[in-house]
């Protein structure tokens, strides 16, 4: 009787299975199950956005709250814009300018996909999707110069860094004929941004901060958090958002999915565990800011990596991030350069460690897919060398660019707020607002 009643209901699961493939495709092409996932992933990634602005929002003194706030959500419009104008087709079209640019006429203006679909998924979620992650990096940035610069300042800065930084590090990375995607036996590895976001922020984060100079008082002069409970929530929709961030980037809804969103819950509880424990040892308490600055350590170190490692990897990726970026943030005091809330210590050093440190910990399956392609053993040390050359790439094209933007944009728009502007609070002085009705700093 159990053997009829089992196969009764593997019968059923199979009609359902072929039921709805059989559904799966609409008239045009369009796979609706992922296509249903990537409108949830470009939401997710979306929510990252206000996630950031709060984490950031929370970090800084009272007086700067909304001013820290709107230079990441000013991306979203800046940003945004660019994106359809020109930033689609810069980042994805066929390679122009040896390989610098890229440029599709079908995609200036979006003026060509309208009805295009690719992989089961219409061409517009792409560009949706892709464009979130054009919004979130320039306003990564922010935090390390968040307190001292001007609005109209910061939104050139963020317009000229889209153009000149991120559209042709994506190019490079994410374009089919991107030079560095085509490096190697299956080029540089980087999943959602490991380089291509995180990495080239943090090092732009560090110029910016260092031709800037610290803020009024620093490192002398303590700066309080004006609301740490906002700053664990902004980490909240941050990790919430991350799943979208790194699964929704296999552009699919499979296999490669479900690996890439399990790696990047793994890596996020490693990380903030890691640094509760570093924590409970050298100061024998447990702060929320230690605990939220963990959860981002593991989550921008599995980025790049989430498509190609196990569990066992991401467990010892997430733990030797909140090592390594704690390290790094207590060199900032020690060589006196000033990045506010720390984008280069956890999104350049955290990211750039999972960027190097994958190529030890990726499943033996991809390494013989790699081997088939090299037409020769592919091991962690060939695939070193092949995100080395990434890195480097990455660094050079980030810190050169920016510290030109920096001079260009001190010396025309300016940069930097006086002194006077600084003490009063960038709140009043560029806003006309204040973040807390009556409450000051």
């Amino acid at each position: 009787m159990r053997h009829w009643v089992r196969t009764a209901v593997m019968a059923a699961g199979a009609w359902a299975t072929l039921k709805g493939a059989a559904f799966a495709l609409t008239g045009d092409g369009v796979d609706t199950g992922s296509t249903s996932w990537m409108l949830i992933s470009t939401a997710l990634v979306l929510l990252m956005v206000p996630g950031l602005a709060m984490f950031y929002g929370g970090l800084v003194r009272t007086k700067n709250v909304l001013s820290t706030m709107m230079h990441t959500f000013v991306a979203l419009a800046v940003i945004g814009v660019l994106w359809v104008v020109c930033g689609y087709s810069l980042t994805f079209g066929e390679s122009i300018l040896g390989g610098f640019w890229g440029w599709n006429p079908d995609y200036f203006l979006l003026s060509g996909i309208d009805s295009r679909v690719t992989g089961g998924i219409p061409d517009y979620i792409i560009a949706m999707f892709q464009g979130k992650f054009a919004i979130i990096t320039p306003a990564l940035i922010s935090g390390a110069i968040a307190e001292r610069v001007k609005f109209r300042g910061y939104i050139a800065f963020i317009a000229l860094w889209f153009l000149f930084v991120y559209a042709p590090l994506c190019h490079w990375i994410w374009a089919p004929d991107g030079w560095l995607l085509n490096t190697g036996a299956a080029g540089v590895i980087d999943l959602a941004g490991g380089l291509v976001i995180h990495v080239s922020a943090g090092i732009s984060a560090l110029v910016a901060a260092l031709y800037l100079g610290p803020r009024k008082g620093f490192p002398k002069t303590a700066f309080h958090p004006n609301n740490l409970v906002m700053t664990m929530m902004g980490a909240g929709l941050l990790w919430v958002g991350w799943f979208g961030f790194n699964a929704g980037s296999t552009l699919g809804s499979g296999l490669d999915t479900a690996r890439a969103l399990a790696m990047t819950q793994i890596s996020a509880a490693a990380g903030a565990l890691t640094w509760l424990a570093i924590e409970a040892w050298i100061f024998k308490k447990a702060t929320a800011l230690g605990f939220v600055s963990g959860i981002l350590a593991g989550l921008v170190v599995i980025t790049p990596a989430a498509g190609v490692v196990q569990p066992g990897g991401a467990l010892i990726l997430g733990a030797l991030s909140s090592c390594l970026c704690y390290w790094a943030l207590t060199l900032k005091p020690k060589l006196g350069y000033d990045d506010s809330l720390d984008c280069f210590g956890i999104h350049g050093v955290g990211s750039g460690l999972g960027v190097l440190m994958l190529s030890f910990f990726i499943r033996d399956s991809w390494m013989d897919e790699a081997s088939v392609a090299a037409g020769k053993a592919w091991g962690p040390l060939d695939q070193l060398l092949v995100q080395l050359t990434g890195m480097g790439a990455t660094i050079l094209l980030a810190a050169g660019v920016t510290l030109v933007l920096c001079i260009v944009i001190e010396k025309t728009l300016g940069f930097r707020v006086d002194e006077e502007s600084e003490v009063i609070g960038l709140d009043q002085v560029l806003h006309g607002e204040t973040g807390y009705g009556l409450v000051k700093s």
